[in-house]
């Protein structure tokens, strides 16, 4: 296909949704992707067993709910909510519970719940301008420039200063599992107002699986694009800028690794050298499991929760992320666990379940985590290898091999340090627009980085529309 206006390069969900805003806006799109199937993170397989679908990338869409782009595109998707959002062990028997009614939750944190329900609580109530702030901090003037002042207030600190604020055990145990989700050590700048952000869209949009499994925002997609007059080429890895058709403008799903090698020769010298220091995060270590029955947790109000923390105290949880950031693996790591089919039994056949969990690791470490992340389940839900029919691991080699994107094992395209949050690839008003050329970076790469939003891919096209019109 030669007669095109724009190109994209990558079928990830960012990739995917700047092809859609551009196709809505009358533009002819091409699509490459190096894969056999569209949806880079969001593909669902039955890597265990047959009728077991497994979600290899992400799972929990909360943020995806509350996306600008993707509420605007109006995806004829649906949406499952477990009965609570998460649940937190502090230890064997003994959990907090992250309900959607913040109210519900206050009940469950004591001296602390007050607070909670006011901070936290109030940013879930906001939640649309709490999204609108915190997923496209370049728009001049600010579309809620009174929530990004009070987001900013209470986000911009480590997560270590917030605890400080909280009084018991439990409310400090469940914000700093919400802030370990950066993967970054929690005395980081801005680690709190990624806590606040997960908590508050936990009470304002919940956190829901799509049915069926996350390959269903992918298709709806892909459909909307080819209704559009869009064409995607899959099994097409672009090596070189010089493989593509002649276009006005160029949507690159690509992380700097990828973006220096296809168009390094095209990109200022200034640039470039900024993308060969770009710094990825750490990586994770993910099993998915068939299973014959629920996980039998000591806690039994855990069952209802379609994500797990195992992480213990807000100390150990600080503990574990200080480790990956020295190189390390904690010997008692924080665990994150996902329980689909507690809100989707259509994932795996009558009375049975998929499980999958992981835990943060050095970026390219090449051990095997599955028997330590088993044992931390084990250990609050005693019996559970007993009800393991399969199961599936991939570490950081296995997951960059899967998905070129997921460079070392980092699923999200690059640290989230406040120096690479700030400047997501370079300091400018549109840091996505690559300067001197008609490409534009439309990965988590690029502000507002990770995450099941679609909003680089969003914002990209939005630039090359302004550039073409």
């Amino acid at each position: 296909m030669t007669d095109v206006d724009a190109v994209v390069v990558g079928a990830g969900l960012n990739g995917l949704v700047g092809a859609v805003a551009l196709a809505q806006a009358g533009l002819r799109v091409l699509v490459l992707e190096a894969a056999e199937r569209p949806g880079g993170a969001l593909r669902t397989e039955e890597v265990t067993l047959p009728g077991f679908r497994h979600d290899l990338g992400g799972t929990i869409h909360a943020i995806g709910l509350a996306s600008p782009a993707l509420r605007a595109l109006e995806l004829p998707v649906s949406y499952a909510h477990p009965p609570v959002p998460l649940g937190h062990a502090l230890a064997p028997g003994r959990s907090v519970l992250l309900r959607r009614s913040a109210t519900e939750t206050a009940l469950g944190l004591g001296r602390d719940g007050r607070r909670w329900r006011d901070v936290v609580g109030g940013f879930g109530e906001r939640w649309e301008r709490l999204a609108a702030t915190v997923l496209d901090t370049t728009r001049l003037p600010p579309p809620a420039p009174a929530e990004l002042l009070r987001f900013g207030l209470h986000g911009a600190w480590p997560a270590t200063t917030t605890l400080r604020a909280f009084r018991e055990e439990p409310a400090r145990a469940l914000f700093a599992g919400l802030a370990a989700h950066t993967m970054l050590p929690l005395s980081a700048w801005t680690t709190a107002g990624y806590g606040l952000v997960l908590g508050a869209l936990a009470h304002g949009v919940g956190w829901p699986v799509a049915v069926g499994g996350s390959q269903a925002l992918a298709d709806a997609l892909v459909t909307r694009l080819e209704s559009l007059g869009g064409t995607i080429e899959t099994g097409r890895r672009v090596r070189s800028l010089d493989e593509l058709p002649a276009a006005g403008a160029v949507l690159l799903d690509l992380t700097p690794r990828q973006l220096l090698v296809v168009a390094g020769e095209r990109l200022p010298r200034r640039l470039a050298r900024r993308l060969e220091h770009w710094r990825y995060g750490p990586a994770v270590f993910k099993v998915d499991w068939a299973l014959d029955a629920p996980v039998p947790w000591s806690d039994p109000a855990l069952a209802e929760a379609g994500t797990v923390h195992l992480g213990g105290s807000a100390a150990a949880i600080v503990a574990s992320e200080r480790a990956v950031a020295d190189g390390r693996v904690s010997a008692e790591p924080f665990v994150l666990v996902v329980q689909p089919t507690v809100a989707d039994p259509s994932r795996a056949p009558a009375g049975r379940h998929t499980l999958w969990a992981y835990l943060h690791v050095p970026n390219g470490w090449d051990g095997d985590a599955t028997e330590l992340i088993e044992r931390r389940i084990e250990a609050h839900a005693p019996g559970f290898r007993e009800r393991v029919l399969a199961r599936h691991a991939m570490g950081p080699a296995a997951l960059e091999a899967w998905d070129a994107n997921l460079v070392g094992g980092d699923i999200g395209g690059g640290s989230a340090d406040w120096r690479q949050f700030v400047a997501r690839p370079r300091l400018a008003v549109r840091p996505w627009e690559l300067p001197g050329t008609n490409l534009y970076l439309a990965s988590a790469s690029a502000l507002p980085g990770g995450g099941l939003h679609g909003m680089s891919g969003w914002l990209a096209a939005e630039s090359a529309l302004r550039r073409l019109r």
